[in-house]
Formats: C-alpha cells, structure tokens, sequence
C-alpha cells in the first residue's frame, strides 16, 4: 500500500486522467486499486488466472477492473502493455520503480525509528520492490544494521541472481504457497539488493507453513504465506540470529479463510 500509494501521488495530473494499470498477483494489486479509489482514478488490474479468489475479490471490493492472463511474467506484462495502449493510462510498475521502493522504504524507517539498536532486518523477496526499500531505509537510518532477503527453495530467482550475477527468471511452472513472491527481479531492484543485501535465506514449503501457523496462534495475526518466510528464515537457523535483535518484515494478510494451508 506504502508503495503503490506513493507512485500515484506522484503522477502529474494528466497521467492519471485516464487511469492507471498494472499487473499483480494480488497485493500490489489490491493496493493500486484502493489508492486509485481514494483519488477518483480507474485502476485496471492485470492478474493471473490463478490467483488466489480471495486476493480478486479484494481488488474488485476497492473497485479496481481485473483483466486475467496466463500466470506468467511475460503474459502479465503483453496484457497490461495492451490495456495501456487501448485506454490511454498510465502504466505504474509493481516495484521496479523509484517512487514504489521509496514508498516501502518508509516501512524501514519507521521500524527503525522504533528500534534503532536493530542488528539486522529481514524482508521478504519476490520483485525485490520491499527489500529494496529496506535496504535504503536500513543504510539512511539503521546503525550498522543489514538486511537479509527471505524467499522459497521452489522460486529462489532472487538467490540466484546473486549468485550469477545477473537477472535469474524462474523456471516457467515453478510454484509456491507464497504467490506473492513468484515474481521476478528488476534492473533497479536487482542492483540495489546485489549491492546492499547481506545474503537471501531460502526456505521449504514445509517451513513457511509452519511459521505461518506459528505467527496466527502466538501473534493473533492474519499472515498469507509471503508474510511468513522471513520467520521461517530466523526458525530455520537459529544459531546465527542468537544473541541478534531482529526485525521483521511482515507484509500481506490476504488468506482464504476455507483453504487454509495446515488443514487437510
């Protein structure tokens, strides 16, 4: 919301006469669509097919037109460059975009601003939108503080892009409980995260589940799987967070509440 709320306030008035566009699984998408409500703007939302219902649900309550494609990154932008010529609207990418990282940015800062003895922060990786913001709010604000990237083993994209040097897609069918994270890295966000991040922890379907199961009954908060691999990452290897003040990033509640993933 951070993110896409401070991209639109920043488009001049005539590039949002017409509308915005842009493609998401289902936050970014929800968030365009109810930043786009609050100024008076039509937002059409690209999504996969696939999506989770319930993440389509909450993009249409806030008003916003779903268009569907194939659940790739490459049908995702061909519909959206499609809906943007056809209607004339403005285009505002779900993070590999200044105004969208500066505006999650503001996530870091005010954890920081809370608990400025932090040691490290941990952030969940998918477009790399929200860590990038991390880092830059860690470096302006942060005392000595880094940040480490969680993602999935089944789309560890961001992983190997570090590790090659160079943008990593993900194999075409790759999947994880953690849809928000299946997205691949940007030129902007790849290069603040290859030259700021510490490392990226990978973690198991298995483990997400269970840090998601963990955060609902101990924390009494509603977590979709994306949120809950950045625990998963401190359960996962607990000998190197000891001693460690930690702070985490917890971002997206969207669940389906008949399809919850620890009930069989």
């Amino acid at each position: 919301m951070r993110g896409a709320t401070n991209k639109i306030l920043n488009l001049s008035e005539d590039e949002r006469k017409n509308g915005v566009v842009t493609h998401s699984s289902g936050n970014y998408a929800q968030a365009v669509a109810l930043a786009s409500k609050k100024l008076g703007i039509k937002a059409y939302i690209v999504m996969p097919k696939n999506a989770p219902q319930v993440k389509k649900d909450g993009v249409k309550s806030y008003g916003g037109i779903i268009i569907e494609c194939e659940p790739t990154i490459e049908a995702r932008e061909m519909t959206a460059k499609a809906i943007q010529d056809e209607k004339e609207v403005t285009f505002v990418h779900p993070y590999n975009d200044m105004d969208v990282i500066l505006g999650n940015a503001t996530a870091g800062k005010e954890l920081l601003e809370k608990n400025n003895d932090l040691n490290c922060i941990i952030s969940p990786i998918g477009g790399g939108g929200l860590i990038s913001g991390i880092i830059l709010s860690s470096i302006s604000f942060g005392n000595n503080c880094y940040v480490i990237g969680s993602e999935p083993f089944n789309v560890d994209d961001a992983y190997k892009s570090l590790q090659e040097g160079y943008i990593v897609k993900n194999n075409l069918g790759s999947d994880t409980i953690a849809d928000g994270l299946k997205t691949n890295l940007g030129d902007i966000t790849f290069n603040i995260i290859k030259e700021n991040v510490k490392e990226i922890i990978r973690v198991t379907e298995e483990e997400i589940i269970d840090s998601m199961k963990l955060i609902w009954e101990r924390m009494k908060i509603i977590v979709e799987p994306s949120s809950a691999v950045t625990l998963a990452s401190v359960l996962k290897y607990k000998e190197k967070f000891k001693n460690k003040k930690v702070g985490l990033i917890i971002s997206g509640g969207n669940v389906d509440l008949n399809n919850l993933p620890w009930i069989k």
